[in-house]
This record gives C-alpha cells, structure tokens and sequence, in this order.
C-alpha cells in the first residue's frame, strides 16, 4: 500500500523551513510515497516535488525579525478574509490527500501565529476515520521561551494530540533539551533523524577554489555581516584572497546595489547561488550567519568557519547553535553585539580546517524511513 503524507510548512523570514521539509519530501517521495506539501510562505523560484504534489497558500511573510506582523505579496496586514481562505485550502488539501501521517513542521512549538489554520487541521486528524498519525516536524534549537508557562503550553499541546516528535538533530552534537528542558519529559516521543543535509554533488571545474565566501542566508536580515566583511577584508591574511558575497535574494536593493560599489578588486557580489554548497566545499573560508541549513551545508563541506549569528528581536536559535558549534571546535564565533571589522577580522584569521566530527548528515532519509515505519506499524 502506498503511505500517503501531509506536510504543512510556513517560512516567515528566510526559506529554510521550506527547504528542510523539501528535502524530506522529495526522499519520502523516493520511497513511493505520497506526498502533498503544503507551503504558506512567498514562493521559492525554482522549488518543486518532482512526483509530489505542492499546494502554495495565499504567502505571508513576517515583517521583521518579531514575527508580529504578518503580510501578504501586496504588503497588506494578514486579515480574516486570508485566514479563511488559507484555513480551507489547508482543509480541502487534507480531504484530497486522505493522508495517513500528518507532519506539521514546527507546530506546536512555534508558529502560534497560524493556529487559525493549524488548529482546524489538526481537528480534522481527530475527527478521521481512521485517525492519521500527526507529527511534528522541528530543527535541532528552538527558539528559547523565557516564560516557563509558554514552554508548559507547548508541551502540554504536543502531548494532548501529537504521536511524536522528528528533531533534525544528531544527539551527540545537539539536544532537544538545550532549547526546551522540558523535552526530558517527551522521551518516549522523539524520535532523532540526523541533520537535514542536501545531497552533496561533486563540485565541477566551474566552481571556483580558494574564495571567501560570505554568505547571508534569505537576505532579509543580513545587511550588517555583509558590510562588516568588506571593512574587515583589509586587516584579514585573506586580503589578497578572492572574496565572493552571497547576499540573498530579499536584501533590500539598496544595500545591494552599496555592496557592489564598495567590493573593489577581488570582491564579487551576487543575490543567489543554486550552488552554494559546492562553493562551500571549494572556500578557502566561509563566513556566515549560523541558521539551520547553512550550518549544516558547512559541517557537510568540511571548511574554516566563522559565524555570526542572528540575534534580534530575541532571536536565541543561531546564538546557542554558533556557540556549540564553537565549543566543539567547528567554528570561529563571533556574537551578534561585538560584530565589527577588528573583532570579525580576528575570528577570520583564528579559523582552522575543523576536526573530523562524526555528525549524521542523512536526516532527510531517517525523516522518510520513520515517517513511512510509523504508517507501516499502524496499517493492519
């Protein structure tokens, strides 16, 4: 019998959220799933589910790093018209699929934003006959809760409904409990995959070797590192070195359009590469923000580091991931409030090769092969 799968993913800022749940679909599609993705955020050029079907909600985005206002393509604030209507695409999406395993990506340990849609979705998974497993789906950190009610809410709200926990993780690195201590409580249900990785293709000729490549994530919130890594540059042993700036495709055009003029010789500014990976494992350096996917396509590429996490708006996930990632001996880390040409430029010339680390680097697979045992153990 053919496992069919329901996933629900929202991206607010960045696309990494979409990214990760891509990369387990599309391996759960590998393995002659089903697959419906339902995405909530602005469209990602080029993402797809060759085999997969993808249903693309009316898109939101969060205006800042507080994630309080919610918008829409034409910037007009989230209303109760689009709550509407993206709560019945998400109804009708599950009626279609008749998944038998719900996965909803962060929810509920983030996310409260959407419960006007995630909340029916998860009445309709009680309400079916048979009931389809729910899951939910999350990245190694959570952002903190300083407020130890919010975390009970949380875990009281999983535990009520939920069937378990995927945490995209390897446990010898990072633990579901060094951003929600009451994860101890929720042994029985987690279940860790390994770090959601992108296949690694070999690099070609084409890739250049020996760069630094400062890379900025979505773009949205990058503006600061880009511009401290050019005024650091100068006082660097990499002043000579080719640098290449990565800036993302939603950095405001007139940052952009600063950055080019201020590069110079040696220094190439671009939005976007598809083959970011593989420019990684061709750098002589990286030099990054420290979110989920970039993290762990540098583990993956094996490469001097120097992170700088974000950290506004009480933003704690790249901040404890950049320092454990640090104490392990992987990465320079420089923190979001000493970031400045001479602080940058001495973590820049502290960075070595990083040890050989044994980190599980296949949890798009794991996230597959548990999801589909978890329908296998339930089918009569």
């Amino acid at each position: 019998m053919t496992a069919r799968v329901l996933i629900h993913v929202q991206h607010l800022l960045g696309t990494g959220h979409l990214q990760r749940a891509g990369l387990i679909a599309r391996a759960l599609v590998a393995e002659g799933a089903a697959v419906t993705l339902v995405t909530g955020g602005m469209p990602l050029p080029g993402f797809g589910l060759d085999g997969g079907r993808v249903v693309q909600l009316p898109p939101l985005r969060a205006t800042d790093a507080s994630f309080r206002t919610l918008v829409g393509l034409d910037d007009r604030p989230l209303d109760a018209a689009v709550q509407a209507e993206r709560r019945q695409l998400v109804l009708d999406a599950f009626a279609r699929s008749r998944p038998d395993i719900v996965v909803t990506e962060t929810y509920p340990f983030g996310r409260r934003a959407l419960r006007f849609e995630l909340e029916p979705l998860i009445d309709a998974v009680r309400a079916a006959v048979p009931r389809p497993i729910l899951v939910a789906s999350i990245r190694d950190i959570l952002v903190a809760k300083a407020d130890p009610a919010k975390r009970r809410a949380m875990v009281e709200r999983f535990c009520a409904d939920y069937d378990r926990v995927l945490v995209h993780a390897d446990p010898r690195l990072i633990r579901l409990e060094a951003s929600l201590p009451e994860a101890i409580e929720l042994a029985g249900r987690i279940r860790y995959t390994g770090f959601v990785a992108p296949v690694a293709a070999p690099p070609g000729p084409e890739i250049p070797h020996g760069e630094v490549v400062v890379s900025a994530g979505g773009g949205v919130v990058g503006a600061a590192l880009l511009q401290a890594a050019l005024a650091a540059r100068p006082l660097t042993r990499h002043a000579a070195t080719s640098w290449r700036l990565i800036t993302g495709r939603n950095l405001p055009e007139s940052d952009f359009t600063a950055l080019v003029r201020a590069g110079g010789d040696g220094v190439t500014v671009e939005r976007f590469r598809p083959d970011l990976p593989a420019l990684f494992r061709r750098a002589a350096l990286s030099i990054s923000q420290a979110g989920y996917n970039t993290a762990v396509e540098l583990l993956q590429a094996r490469v001097p580091m120097v992170l700088v996490p974000f950290a506004e708006a009480a933003e704690t996930e790249q901040t404890l991931r950049a320092r454990l990632l640090a104490a392990a001996g992987m990465a320079q880390m420089v923190e979001a409030d000493a970031l400045g040409p001479q602080t940058l430029a001495a973590a820049i010339d502290r960075a070595q090769l990083p040890p050989p680390l044994a980190v599980d680097l296949d949890g798009a697979g794991h996230s597959a092969r548990a999801i589909l045992q978890m329908v296998a153990e339930r089918t009569p």
